[in-house]
């Protein structure tokens, strides 16, 4: 399943495939989506997580 779309609604992410179906929702500020990841940022760290919600990545960004 590919992502389609992040949408922020208050301090949760919800992440969209095609056929508008939640796949998954995070916790934190929405920073950009790919077609298979989603970045999210939290303080000073943005995470990165697929589709499913597993966090595949984490940077720093003083930001």
């Amino acid at each position: 399943m590919a992502i389609a779309t992040a949408v922020q609604r208050g301090n949760w992410v919800y992440v969209y495939d095609e056929a508008g179906h939640q796949l998954t929702s995070l916790n934190g500020d929405l920073h950009g989506f790919t077609g298979s990841s989603v970045s999210v940022k939290r303080g000073n760290w943005i995470y990165v997580y697929d589709e499913n919600g597993h966090q595949q990545n984490s940077f720093y960004s003083s930001n």
